[in-house]
């Protein structure tokens, strides 16, 4: 079965936008006060709120009915691009002084889905329908990580993490964790006596670079293939970036999970 991943994301537009937060209610006050139903809103708004909007028809009635519409209009129009408005306030930095001006229709729907965060559920589902074809297209570039013997539950679960990572375009992170697996299988892979000696020399708090110094200088004592060091140094090399210099590139990143993989490889062939 072929999954249409363009018809979905065209379904999940056309739901979000039916199902707008306020767009109803904006509409239903529209229809109630063009029709000379207004007092039926006393029965469902606050009294404050009631007695405001009324003082506002009187004043205008047409223009206030046309608002309310073209309101309703905005939230449907404007719904998507809200929604992923919502989600960034959540990933990024929010200056605490910053004064930005809010349209109605934005602070109405926000304020009426409190409770059902279906701004957040339609961004959040829109950001992942567009991630598959490119999370795809990566994971046919990678081939299975097959060893001979086990690392570790820690060590499985970073290598997943680290493989997520890069199917869904966090290539830093990707970066970072695959640092973290190779760490935790050297740790499960050195003899009990250097073991002893790295958690001494280092004080419990041996990193990567100083992990894989001491299989250099301990291979036979190992018995870890010679090409590994040189392998997993790269990794350490792309991890270090990542933490200290700046972002990474996809290209970066995929060979960084390329030289894990392989390093593992290595380190786990009996």
């Amino acid at each position: 079965m072929s999954i249409d991943i363009g018809r979905l994301e065209d379904q999940l537009l056309n739901m979000s936008a039916e199902g707008a937060p306020g767009r109803e209610f904006c509409e239903a006050i529209s229809e109630l006060a063009g029709t000379g139903r207004f007092e039926q809103l006393r029965d469902v708004l606050p009294g404050i709120v009631y007695d405001e909007l009324w003082a506002r028809y009187r004043q205008d009635p047409a223009a206030f009915v046309a608002g309310w519409r073209k309101m309703a209009q905005e939230m449907r129009q404007g719904f998507i691009q809200h929604a992923r408005q919502r989600l960034t306030s959540l990933t990024r930095l929010q200056q605490a002084n910053e004064v930005a001006a809010t349209p109605a229709w934005q602070e109405i729907q926000r304020a009426l889905d409190g409770q059902q965060n279906d701004l957040l559920r339609a961004a959040i589902a829109i950001e992942l329908l567009e991630m598959v074809e490119p999370a795809l297209f990566r994971a046919t570039q990678l081939r299975e990580c097959v060893v001979a013997s086990a690392s570790s539950e820690d060590a499985d679960r970073y290598l997943d993490e680290a493989t997520r990572c890069y199917f869904y375009g966090l290539f830093t992170a990707c970066a970072v964790m695959c640092r973290s697996v190779l760490e935790e299988a050297i740790k499960q892979k050195l003899p009990a006596a250097l073991t002893r000696l790295v958690r001494t020399r280092y004080r419990n708090t041996a990193t990567l670079g100083n992990l894989l110094h001491e299989v250099n200088n301990n291979l036979q004592m190992t018995g870890i293939d010679g090409d590994f060091p040189r392998i997993a140094n790269q990794v350490n090399d792309a991890g270090k970036k990542a933490v200290h210099q700046g972002l990474l590139s996809e290209d970066e990143a995929r060979l960084c999970l390329q030289n894990a993989r392989q390093a593992l490889e290595l380190l786990l062939r009996g």
